[in-house]
């Protein structure tokens, strides 16, 4: 199930970056006193009292034209307060209310949608007292913070966990969750038209949870999947403009809900940055992945074109070598049904369990062949490791000196555990605790 989004939005330089960044805890945001220095979007999953949303910074959607500010904020306010789940409308107490305020109330009283009023920079007695001045925007009762200090942040976030719904972790449903997820244009629609449209596979359409989509069950080889399209997007002038940001909030929302992640680039292109980007979300998300490398119809092919391109993809994303790439053209329907069977050995390989004994076989193999690098003359010892979890697959390893492990070792650690055991296309999770006193060597 997806978590809660919660979107934060307020005219610019009232501090939303500054605010994503302590609910964050680390400075993902850049922050100036300039309006619209944010330039990306931002994402992060916050946890509060044992409960988590995502938060999302819109600040890094406004153009950069001073003229176009306001105009941008509004209409970034709307989109914003459509897709998120909770509205969190910060504004300045030391500016106080100002007309484009008043406009983005308006249309958070028109939409009724759940929204916190949150006064920003109320740094002193005096300036908390000046918050009062926001009761006129019918919002409910203003509530004072400093995202710079901290203070009235944590009042805050209880009311934020209050007001979303609580997720149930628990998905009955007998489905592998695909979503399908990249840049505007480079096929998403047209992949799933196709694998829609194959006479192998057994259509149904079922109502789907993201606004304005369908989702589609489908069913091949005796597998059922769950097709979420992310591609559908409004008629509207105002989110042509603001094409980025209304796609960043749906791909939040369909990594989220999915189990694998399909993410679409062009052939013709290569791996573009912002490829890079998403590819990166679904890593932090710790979903399955897969590489659709659409349009290959229109590449001019020799014996080596598909190893050319993988070779450059993991050159440029080093860390990513766990990804697996498939080349097809969704317009001619090559190797479309292809991308099932990957995304069913992905899902497959999420579930895997390594027995204990296996995984400690492997351990005394591993550091016999390169043993950790000792820290400050303290020799650094691995004695036992064990599998806790799947979907991620989850590692515990017990260590004398744990927090001494330098991280090239980890590293090592990982791509030796990919190359003994898979886990393809999947992200795998690494942790190292203290040996306790009662643990075997």
């Amino acid at each position: 199930m997806p978590l809660p989004v919660v979107a934060i939005i307020g005219r610019p330089n009232v501090g939303k970056s500054t605010l994503f960044n302590r609910l964050a805890r680390r400075r993902h945001a850049i922050t100036d006193d300039s309006p619209g220095v944010t330039r990306d979007r931002l994402y992060q999953k916050i946890e509060w009292a044992g409960r988590y949303f995502i938060a999302v910074d819109t600040g890094g959607f406004l153009p950069r034209s001073d003229e176009l500010f306001e105009l941008k904020v509004r209409e970034q306010a709307e989109i914003a307060i459509a897709e998120a789940d909770l509205v969190l409308f910060l504004t300045d107490a030391k500016v106080g209310s100002v007309d484009i305020d008043r406009d983005i109330a308006r249309l958070l009283l028109k939409t009724g949608k759940p929204t916190i009023l949150a006064v920003n920079k109320a740094d002193n007695l005096e300036l908390e007292q000046q918050s009062h001045e926001f009761y006129n925007l019918g919002l409910g009762d203003p509530l004072p913070i400093s995202a710079a200090t901290g203070s009235g942040v944590g009042d805050m976030l209880d009311q934020v966990i209050a007001a979303i719904p609580e997720v149930d972790e628990a998905d009955a449903e007998d489905a592998v969750h695909v979503a399908v997820v990249g840049r505007p244009n480079v096929g998403k629609s047209s992949i799933v038209n196709k694998l829609l449209g194959s006479d192998r596979l057994i259509v149904t359409d079922i109502a789907g949870t993201t606004r304005d989509s369908i989702d589609s069950l489908v069913e091949y080889k005796d597998q059922k999947f769950v097709l979420i399209d992310t591609a559908g997007l409004r008629r509207s002038a105002k989110v042509k403009d603001n094409l980025e940001f209304y796609t960043a909030l749906r791909t939040i929302r369909s990594i989220q809900r999915a189990d694998v992640v399909m993410v679409l680039v062009e052939a013709p292109l290569g791996v573009t940055t912002n490829d890079l980007r998403i590819i990166e979300q679904v890593i932090e998300e710790r979903k399955g992945i897969l590489l659709v490398v659409n349009k290959w119809d229109l590449v001019e092919k020799d014996t080596h074109a598909v190893d050319h391109f993988t070779r450059a993809f993991y050159h440029r994303a080093k860390t990513m070598d766990f990804v697996p790439l498939v080349f097809i053209s969704a317009k001619t329907g090559q190797r479309a049904t292809k991308t099932l069977d990957l995304v069913l050995s992905i899902y497959e390989e999420r579930f895997k369990r390594v027995s204990t004994s296996d995984l400690n076989d492997f351990l005394k193999a591993v550091v016999a062949e390169r043993h950790p690098p000792a820290h400050r003359g303290q020799y650094i010892k691995l004695y036992y490791l064990t599998q806790t979890g799947v979907a991620p697959p989850t590692f515990v390893f017990f260590a004398n000196y744990p927090e001494h492990l330098q991280r090239s070792y980890v590293r090592y650690l990982e791509n030796r555990l990919r190359d003994k055991f898979g886990f393809v296309g999947n992200s795998i999770r690494l942790k190292f605790n203290k040996r306790d006193s009662k643990a075997s060597a």
